[in-house]
């Protein structure tokens, strides 16, 4: 089996392309495709922005078209798959998984797709895995940590923030958006190569792990 896995951000790249191999092994291959950004879907669902401007779900429409034809390219022995993964934010989940569906529907020709939304926000990964933030961050606030509850709107990178960076999300926000940007990449060098992908207490992360793990034939 084959991935292409589809996500906003270059921090969620970075953490992708060290999850994927611990949760379906070294058989199967992948590559995460990361944009600039999730923007919103176009409401005809056609899809008519600037390619060149990397915005993911402007984009979505255009690339889900386009891989249907090339998997439908492929011999019958290889098997391909879009996963798309992106934060929920403050959409409805029902509402916004509904959308992602009736698009896929639109498609003439469907590629095999699943769609992977992190709630609230990447961050939610990395929190299910208390223990390796710890290790990545020892001085990391428990105080903090110990108030998140998995997967809930609460604003999951400023309470990341408050636990492991110097001042928390306050200072880090004041210093601008591309500087939390380049904070969020290090938060996925860090604490992701430490992760136990088995053992992840976030309902989002074990969708997206049982997703994968589907495609590819591995039992769970």
């Amino acid at each position: 089996m084959h991935f292409v896995v589809l996500v906003e951000d270059q921090s969620g790249k970075k953490a992708l392309d060290i999850l994927i191999p611990k949760i379906i092994g070294g058989v199967h291959t992948f590559e995460v495709k990361s944009y600039k950004g999730i923007g919103r879907l176009p409401k005809d669902l056609r899809g008519s922005s600037d390619p060149s401007k990397r915005i993911l779900l402007d984009q979505l429409p255009r690339l889900l078209q386009g891989y249907g034809k090339t998997f439908a390219s492929y011999p019958e022995d290889y098997s391909a798959a879009v996963i798309l993964v992106c934060d929920l934010d403050d959409k409805c989940l029902k509402a916004f998984r509904s959308e992602l569906v009736n698009l896929l529907d639109t498609c003439r020709t469907k590629p095999e797709t699943r769609f992977c939304i992190a709630i609230e926000e990447g961050e939610a990964w990395f929190l299910g895995d208390i223990t390796a933030i710890k290790k990545a961050y020892p001085k990391a606030k428990d105080a903090q940590l110990n108030l998140y509850v998995n997967d809930s709107i609460c604003g999951t990178w400023e309470l990341l923030a408050n636990a492991v960076y110097p001042g928390g999300s306050q200072t880090l926000s004041r210093l601008g958006w591309q500087m939390v940007g380049a904070e969020k990449s290090k938060w996925s060098e860090k604490i992701t190569p430490l992760m136990d992908v088995e053992s992840n207490n976030s309902p989002s992360f074990c969708y997206f792990r049982g997703k994968l793990r589907e495609l590819a034939g591995i039992a769970t």
